[in-house]
């Protein structure tokens, strides 16, 4: 029993050292007990969201002194959750508390999570360095209280594999030149762009173009573009893509599809790329279903044709008209006697009729 309670004591005692040794190693402990320095972490926005969708975690680190030097974070890794410090800088600002005033660095996070569930982020660790009064500049680490929030899917989402939760989303395309002037050999750029607010580049849709049988398709890397201001993000994806036509012919680039749910409405919304057309060549599209297209050659051809026919019957009846119709009869009649005649052969089927000498 006294060997136990003796290690007992002893795990105790120095359970106790390691305590005092930390409140030695951080004074800055010692001047937040006392009141002097309060560190606290606000999500926003309160409640649910869906996986996608920007949380903001605001670390608000106040002092009734002043900071002395610069505040570095540690981000922790959360599984299934993206957190980035977009801010290189805090924003700085001062409160009165009674008769004192209080000097305060806001810090924020984003947070994006990337499925559902629910979500429990440790308290975070920023090295702060303030001036203590009496006992100087002191410099440690102090720890945020932790936040948890959770990601649900609604029933608008429950069927669609990919969408962008934004406030703000567009989806555009543009062509460097017109379509309805192609011929085999030219070559047009496509330009695609989305743009949203309170995502990064990086989580916008990417573009695959779809191989087109007589287009030679050559996509260039996106590029991805992200801007903050005054807590204000937005992101931009654009790519390039050239064609090249190989092939006369009727042509179509399909037509896509993007879910957009609306973070302010909480609604799902449907943006689309309409579907591009275009012919390439002599080649007329007509809009018959099934039925073939027609080539505008042979159509012009058989147009010119009926016309030389009919013009042709219209100058031999204004010619016959004119008293002429009985000499041309008379000169066919004339022609076909000749014709019969010389089928005639020249000579008796038998020399010397009346004789022997054939026999």
């Amino acid at each position: 029993m006294n060997l136990k309670r003796k290690g007992l004591l002893l795990c105790l005692g120095l359970l106790l050292t390691w305590a005092a040794a930390q409140v030695v190693a951080n004074p800055l402990r010692e001047l937040q007990a006392a009141g002097h320095l309060e560190v606290t972490a606000t999500l926003t926005p309160e409640g649910e969201v869906v996986p996608g969708q920007r949380l903001s975690l605001t670390l608000k680190i106040s002092t009734a002194r002043w900071f002395t030097g610069g505040t570095r974070i540690s981000i922790p890794e959360v599984p299934g959750l993206v957190i980035l410090q977009t801010e290189q800088f805090a924003t700085n600002a001062s409160e009165t508390r009674g008769d004192q005033t209080w000097v305060v660095q806001r810090w924020t996070l984003d947070l994006y999570p990337q499925r559902a569930g629910e979500f429990h982020i440790p308290g975070i660790l920023m090295r702060v360095k303030v001036n203590a009064a009496e006992a100087g500049d002191i410099a440690g680490e102090l720890e945020s209280p932790p936040t948890r929030f959770s990601a649900t899917i609604p029933a608008a989402l429950a069927e669609v594999a990919q969408w962008v939760a934004a406030p703000e989303f567009s989806v555009s395309q543009q062509f460097d030149r017109d379509l309805d002037d192609l011929h085999v050999g030219d070559a047009f750029t496509r330009e695609l762009r989305f743009t949203a607010s309170d995502v990064m580049a990086m989580m916008l849709p990417d573009f695959e173009p779809q191989k087109v049988s007589g287009l030679a398709v050559y996509p260039s890397p996106p590029t991805l573009e992200n801007n903050s201001n005054r807590g204000v993000s937005s992101a931009t994806r654009s790519q390039q893509i050239s064609y090249v036509v190989e092939a006369q012919g009727r042509y179509q680039l399909p037509a896509r599809e993007y879910f957009w749910w609306d973070t302010r409405s909480a609604k799902l919304q449907l943006l689309s790329l309409p579907a591009m057309e275009f012919t390439v060549g002599d080649t007329v599209s007509v809009n018959t279903g099934d039925k073939p297209v027609i080539d505008l050659r042979l159509l012009l051809a058989l147009t010119a044709g009926l016309l030389l026919l009919a013009t042709g019957g219209w100058l031999l009846r204004s010619y016959l008209s004119r008293g002429r119709g009985q000499r041309i009869a008379h000169w066919f009649t004339r022609t076909g006697t000749r014709l019969r005649q010389l089928r005639q052969p020249a000579l008796p089927q038998q020399l010397n009729p009346g004789s022997n000498a054939g026999e």
